[in-house]
């Protein structure tokens, strides 16, 4: 087996100034060792990782990571900035820069590896060391654990007792792999005499978990912080790690000892029931990198206020999100955007099966016989009456699914009974999605409710299975059908007569708005409202014709962007960097597939020039889309539905006409900021100054 890293894996003066090229620069050695077989396989999966949470850590680290099929064998490649490249940390640039790359289907053996690298970067001499070293052998050595870091910085070979020594700070990576296989780390270096802080007159004890989406790197990182601020404290402190190579749960005797949990992770936590009755905080994995003596003394707090989960243990991905300081708003946009999250599969699968039974059975397939009476497997009609019923009973959880996963967002998984319950209800009272949206909330918040209440540790087992979605579904179902039901489903006609009835200006406006909203966040909160207002719409066996106009202006919008910066970078390559460029391409695909999330490297790199600049060509997409009366039946699928589409010739005009204007502005600004550069009187030297400024700017929310 040959080493995860070598000196050719290594550049000690990496010239990248983008994450971008810094990671496609060591990936190219990787494609040069036969390590990865797909550059832009390899790449695109990279930036999926960064764009789920950035990868950049506290004190000059960049550890853009991921899990991919084209890649070989578990690889590491360090590069060395000198400028610093930006990766996303509080903190500023990164100038040690690790890409690590791990096989679709790793073995244990290796991720423990790569793993304990993740351990080792928590290590100030570690870090020193690699800061210092000039051969790319030794660096490699170095990564490896070959050499330890006081040897490496000294520029010598390390005598055995050095390393001897040395060894009970710095594990090798290699030794960290061989111990550490079950997952789980301990930090009780402080005694109970030796202890600052206690409990009766043991030490406070501990329990936390630390996962993140890869599992490869942050999990091990926070584990390792937060053990070295455990032994900072005097306290014992018990690690779970969930991460790739698996995880081993922690001993029931343990958890039961703890005076209190910290969950550090940005994946659910698996049986995460087990903590419960305790005094727990719940935070995103870097906190337990950046932060874990704050988090520390927060449990410890909580341990002393008496403050206890009751029940099953809080803090859903979604609630945890808006725990920390967040307020009502923006947590309750969250647990919207978690019943989205889940209905939108629904929409899709449901839409496209029902817009294939129109093209193949015509528009009066939805008066069809049901197919379990009357079904010729020769007849097309049959065929495409099958395609439209089956369609029809997808769409029929989309209201469940959105009222139920609101729920889960904010209860976590005793709420998804009522929720689901409330939104069936909704369906029955003819409330539609307005019901739907107020049962979800309902539903969580009757939950949380009862949560709340204190009960004997005896019956804590049967509050999630029986008590809670018992008595939750009763009081949302008593809610939904005598108290506010009707007012809701009166509301839901209100507004479906009202979008009936759209005509001429007015029609006109909506189309431009929502055009607005698709291009404004690229595939965002404000995104997903206008898709859900249009899917809502036609989420019916016959859809009224307004209804399919507004569906078709939204699609059309959402897909120009992508096209747009997939024009631009055509027309004027020289505006881009050589990775725009790269992503131009891969655009094309995606903007005719209506996936706006194409444009994201180009909003994120350059928020104020894009980000309006799509604005404009998607107001203009969706205001002739209404204009045109183009109709669509399908909630997804971009160019490929063109046949399902009313007035498709005047519709592609309308997408074509928004994406000139988008890229045209796009243009324009990007020329103006280039001659602004020039003409600074800085030279050339300037330039990438400025670009580099302007690519730290936030992309809007």
């Amino acid at each position: 087996m040959s080493e995860m890293i070598t000196a050719d894996l290594v550049d000690l003066d990496l010239s990248a100034e983008t994450k971008e090229a810094a990671a496609r620069a060591l990936a190219e050695r990787m494609v040069a060792q036969g390590r990865v077989t797909d550059l832009d396989g390899f790449l695109a999966d990279v930036a999926a990782r960064e764009a789920q949470m950035p990868t950049g850590l506290d004190g000059g680290i960049g550890i853009p990571h991921c899990r991919s099929e084209h890649v070989t064998e578990p690889t590491l490649a360090f590069g060395r900035s000198a400028a610093g490249i930006d990766f996303g940390a509080p903190d500023g640039p990164a100038d040690l820069i690790f890409l690590i790359a791990a096989p679709a289907g790793a073995d244990d053996a290796h991720l423990t590896i790569l793993s304990a690298l993740a351990r080792q970067l928590m290590n100030a001499e570690f870090t020193s060391a690699l800061r210092a070293v000039d051969d790319a052998t030794a660096a490699a050595a170095l990564i490896r654990g070959d050499e330890s870091p006081a040897a490496a910085a000294a520029g010598a070979a390390t005598s055995p007792a050095t390393t001897e020594a040395e060894a009970s700070e710095v594990p090798e990576v290699a030794e960290v792999a061989e111990g550490s296989q079950d997952s789980v780390a301990v930090s009780a270096a402080a005694s109970a005499d030796t202890a600052t802080v206690s409990t009766g007159e043991r030490p406070f004890r501990i329990v936390a978990v630390t996962s993140c989406p890869t599992g490869i790197a942050h999990t091990y990182m926070a584990a390792e912080s937060l053990e070295n601020a455990g032994r900072a404290a005097g306290v014992e402190l018990v690690v779970e790690t969930q991460g790739s190579a698996g995880f081993t749960r922690l001993d029931p005797a343990v958890i039961a000892d703890a005076d209190g949990v910290i969950f550090a992770h940005d994946v659910p936590v698996r049986d995460k029931d087990r903590f419960a009755g305790k005094p727990t905080v719940d935070v995103g994995v870097k906190a337990g990198i950046n932060r874990p003596t704050e988090l520390i003394s927060e449990v410890r707090g909580k341990a002393e206020r008496g403050e206890v989960t009751a029940g099953s243990a809080p803090g859903t991905p979604v609630e945890r999100a808006g725990a920390a300081g967040e307020g009502y708003g923006t947590m309750l946009r969250k647990w919207l955007m978690s019943g989205v999250s889940y209905m939108v599969p629904f929409v899709a699968a449901g839409g496209l099966l029902i817009a294939l039974g129109f093209a193949i059975g015509g528009y009066q397939i939805n008066k069809a016989p049901s197919v379990m009476d009357h079904f010729v497997w020769t007849q097309g009609d049959s065929w495409g009456a099958l395609l439209f019923q089956i369609g029809g009973v997808a769409f029929g959880f989309l209201v469940p699914v959105l009222a139920g996963y609101i729920a889960y967002g904010m209860a976590d998984r005793p709420g998804i009974v009522p929720g689901f319950v409330g939104g069936a209800i909704s369906l029955t009272i003819n409330a539609g999605f307005l019901g739907g949206l107020a049962a979800g909330l309902i539903a969580g918040g009757v939950v949380i409710g009862i949560q709340k209440v204190r009960i004997p540790a005896a019956l804590r087992g049967i509050m999630p299975v029986v008590v809670i979605p018992l008595i939750s579904a009763a009081i949302v179902g008593f809610l939904m059908f005598v108290v506010i039901g009707k007012p809701i489903a009166s509301a839901q006609k209100g507004m479906t007569d009202w979008l009936n009835g759209l005509t001429g200006s007015n029609a006109v406006l909506l189309g431009a708005l929502l055009g607005l909203m698709m291009c404004f966040d690229l595939g965002g909160p404000v995104n997903k409202v206008a898709y859900t207002f249009a899917t809502a719409g036609i989420a019916v066996a016959s859809p009224s014709d307004s209804a399919m106009k507004i569906m078709a202006a939204v699609m059309a919008a959402g897909m120009v962007p992508p096209l747009a910066m997939a024009l631009a970078t055509t027309v004027r390559g020289r505006l881009f960097t050589q990775t725009e460029r790269e992503n131009g391409k891969a655009a094309w695909v995606l903007g005719a597939s209506f996936i706006s999330e194409g444009a994201i490297p180009f909003a994120a790199a350059d928020p104020l020039r894009v980000i309006p600049s799509a604005m404009a060509g998607g107001a203009v997409t969706g205001a002739l889309s209404m204009i045109f009366g183009a109709t669509l039946r399908a909630p997804h699928g971009g160019i490929f539905v063109v046949p399902l589409i009313g007035n498709p010739f005047l519709y592609l005009i309308a997408i074509a006409a928004g994406v000139c204007v988008t890229t045209a502005l796009v243009v324009v600004l990007k020329g103006m900021r280039k001659q602004a550069s020039a003409g600074a009187g800085t030279g050339a030297a300037e330039a990438p100054i400025a670009t580099k400024a302007d690519t730290t700017e936030p992309v809007a929310a």
